[in-house]
């Protein structure tokens, strides 16, 4: 809004109701966390002050208007408390029998004018509590302004009650319906240009609500003078704010059904202020892609047949610091150095409480500004696409925590959470619940989920905890849970939300996937809706990682005893789309880092794990590796430090003893890129066969894989320290009759004792195949 004078030094009292509005962000301060209790007042002043404008043009006064007809006493107490539904109806200008009634709410205005044609300024009348109206004998309403005289300021600025809702009917329709798939075009703080004047649209679902006002920064978060209208059945409240635009701070003033008001942050915000300051702030996109060509072919495969190698980060502790830009100029080149064809980013939406490593969000829409803005996320996502690595997502729409500024009981009521207490609190994370079953509450978190793959372009939604939607009596004692309607412990209406959540994004974003955390035996996580599956591209094998590393984690001496976790993978590999998932949730919590859970001397630790990556690397499904773990990182990973990047630092001693593992993984990604056979036929059991399962007297494991072209891979693993030289393997005919070795994690490079196969091996007429198994070693044959 354009000041009419040069503005004074910040008063001595301050204004809930001025309209001098902020069009830039400015540095992140806990003013935007206040909470209800402020929200009747102004606050303590911010030390801000107004920026100067061009010096006054006085204009034509004519005597001032008429007094308006006296508002209806029940009207005024509502609107000036924040609870009347229809504030447009009483503010603004209407047609009248004797001409046109203006009025206007400017709390802490001295007074009000109306700016007519010419530049005409005709006083309105000072109605008390901000409140100032008048008449005019005219036949229309006519094009006006405002001119607003504060003690320290004046401002010319257009009425916003003069505008007809910016929300259109096919948006409300949706909303009401549960369809609107781009809900963050309906909702929330959206800029634009309206009836020719440019402003910021401002929406929000709250149907238990009394009445809402927009509360600003510069309004000292007092919304006393933006009231809100209700749009009717759809539940929504709606307010176009002509001359607020990109960085202004906001939030939501609820006035409840039972009288209180609450100060809530935008559900639908797509950007905020750094925590822990709490505000939404209004933006708009203005980046200009660069990854189209990736865009264009990155569903030219499905993904059970194509390579799928994951490197999983936690963005704000890879290199402690950075910022999106920064972390752009150097994630995509690290990981494409190590051969990795995407990354996992472990969740990105805003969240409060950064060592819940972002699963628990109250952004839904919004990446975190501890890294800067959507855009600069943008150009992380870009660059790495431009790097040929796909991008996936972390997605929690399963629980959401209580904070009183953020969704729960956003309009005073269970809103975004079951009303029924024993539903709507998650015993393990102190946190909400999603209410699956509500039309409203299932659209967003399904527009949410297009939204980041349509706005920011990513490649891969893993969504958290599954399992906990999927049942009524997760983590719950008996007498802690309801059975559903058939007496069950499905949650049908969890069901429904998730395959409707996976058809829509991959009807609208073809070449994404979406990968599912889920923990227990349910059938058709990855089968197609139409079949009556959850209709998921992909499952986390968490009986794959447990069994494995329970085994890993056994004295060689004692292995054989538990030889069967590492093959009982094998009975139900192909009943998903798998992914072997060795995440963070592995290397946390006591867990120990991966070297660190092998037994063993310092020299046994590190041969496991290289043997463990390359049995993993050759095992069917796709395969996820958290940070730190690729080098063989000691230590527990550490929110505040990161992994341990100066093990691989020249002036550490056993520097090598790390490099050699961190050359291992990128020789393991470089040979599965180059053979179909480990990644083609990944969900076909004729891709697979064994040569030695049995051999749980000699901790070995050995097994054949087949490309779509026959083209096979042998892969033996000897998981005893001991040298198994003439090892004799049957392996089929078919297979191939010379082979030769082109991986082995014992190779003096890795950091092994450099016991290998030199030259062709032939398979004997008795179907044998001799060789030298390294100790604590995995060896990769194929055909010469």
């Amino acid at each position: 809004m354009a000041l009419r004078e040069t503005a004074p030094p910040e008063p001595s009292a301050p204004r809930p109701g001025d309209d001098a509005v902020a069009t830039t962000a400015p540095a992140a301060s806990g003013r935007g966390g206040a909470g209800a209790a402020d929200a009747g007042r102004a606050p303590a002043r911010s030390g801000r002050r107004r920026a100067a404008a061009a010096p006054v043009v006085r204009r034509p006064v004519v005597p001032g208007a008429p007094p308006a007809p006296p508002m209806d006493a029940g009207d005024r107490h509502r609107l000036l408390s924040g609870a009347h539904h229809d504030p447009h109806a009483l503010l603004g200008a209407h047609p009248a029998p004797d001409g046109v009634v203006f009025r206007a709410l400017r709390p802490g205005a001295r007074g009000v004018s109306l700016i007519l044609d010419g530049g005409r300024h005709v006083p309105l009348n000072d109605e008390g509590d901000g409140l100032f109206g008048g008449s005019l004998a005219l036949e229309a309403i006519p094009e006006y302004r405002l001119h607003v005289v504060y003690p320290e300021a004046e401002v010319e600025t257009e009425d916003p009650y003069r505008f007809l809702p910016a929300l259109g009917e096919l948006d409300l329709h949706l909303i009401r319906e549960g369809r609107h798939e781009q809900l963050w075009k309906a909702l929330g703080a959206e800029p634009m240009v309206h009836q020719g004047v440019a402003g910021t649209r401002f929406s929000v679902w709250a149907p238990n609500a009394s009445g809402v006002r927009v509360a600003m920064e510069s309004t000292f978060w007092d919304g006393t003078a933006f009231p809100m209208r209700s749009m009717g059945a759809s539940g929504v409240w709606e307010l176009f704010l002509p001359d607020v635009g990109e960085g202004t701070l906001y939030k939501f003033e609820i006035a409840t059904s039972y009288g209180t008001r609450l100060l809530k942050a935008d559900p639908m915000a797509r950007r905020t202020e750094c925590p822990p300051a709490t505000a939404s702030v209004v933006t708009a996109s203005h980046y200009e892609w660069g990854d189209q060509e990736w865009m264009a072919h990155r569903g030219d495969r499905p993904v059970h047949e194509a390579p799928f190698s994951v490197y999983e980060v936690h963005l704000a502790s890879w290199r402690p610091g950075l910022t999106y830009r920064q972390l752009a100029e150097q994630l995509p080149a690290y990981v494409k150095d190590l051969g990795f064809t995407h990354v996992e980013l472990m969740p990105v939406a805003e969240h409060p409480f950064a060592p819940s490593w972002g699963y628990q969000v109250t952004g839904f829409y919004a990446p975190t500004a501890r890294l800067g803005g959507p855009d600069d996320f943008r150009y992380l996502v870009d660059s790495l696409h431009r790097a040929g690595i796909g991008v996936i997502m972390d997605w929690v729409p399963a629980h959401f925590p209580k904070d009183d500024w953020a969704l729960a009981r956003f309009d005073g009521f269970p809103l975004y959470e079951p009303g029924n207490e024993m539903r709507a609190e998650h015993p393990d994370w102190g946190t909400f619940e999603f209410d699956f079953g509500r039309t409203e509450v299932r659209n967003f978190l399904v527009a949410n989920a297009v939204y980041w793959c349509e706005e920011f372009h990513i490649d891969g939604l893993r969504v958290d905890a599954v399992a906990s939607m999927l049942y009524l009596d997760y983590s719950r004692e008996d007498g802690q849970w309801q059975p559903n309607e058939h007496g069950g412990r499905e949650d049908w209406a969890a069901v429904r939300f998730l395959q409707e959540m996976n058809a829509t994004v991959y009807r609208r974003n073809p070449g994404v996937v979406t990968i599912a955390e889920e923990s227990t035996a349910w059938e058709g996580v990855t089968r197609p809706t139409e079949c009556g599956g959850l209709g998921f591209g992909l499952k986390w094998n968490m009986g794959w990682m447990h069994d494995s590393l329970e085994y890993m984690s056994h004295e060689p001496v004692h292995r054989k005893y538990h030889h069967h976790e590492m093959t009982f993978s094998m009975i139900y590999a192909y009943s998903e789309n798998y992914v072997l998932p060795i995440s963070h949730d592995e290397v946390v919590h006591g867990k120990q880092a991966l070297v660190s859970k092998m037994p063993g001397d310092w020299w046994q630790r590190r041969a496991n794990h290289r043997a463990y990556l390359a049995f993993m690397w050759a095992h069917p499904g796709k395969q996820l590796l958290f940070m730190g773990q690729e080098f063989a990182q000691g230590d527990e990973w550490k929110l505040e430090r990161g992994p341990e990047w100066w093990l691989l630092d020249a002036a550490y001693g056993a520097r090598a003893d790390h490099e050699g593992v961190q050359h291992l993984v990128r020789e393991l990604n470089g040979q599965y890129l180059a053979t179909p056979a480990l990644w083609q036929r990944d969900t076909d059991p004729a891709g697979f066969r064994w040569v030695a399962c049995d051999s749980a007297d000699d901790n070995l494991l050995a097994f054949v894989r087949y490309g779509h072209d026959g083209a096979p891979l042998l892969s033996v693993s000897n998981f005893s320290p001991v040298v198994r030289h003439d090892y004799a393997l049957w392996v089929p005919q078919e297979a191939g009759h010379a082979w030769r070795e082109t991986l082995n994690t014992d190779d003096l490079r890795y950091g092994g004792s450099d016991v290998r196969n030199e030259g062709v091996l032939e398979r004997q007429q008795d179907g044998l195949l001799r060789m030298t198994v390294p100790p604590l070693a995995t060896v990769w044959l194929r055909p010469v």
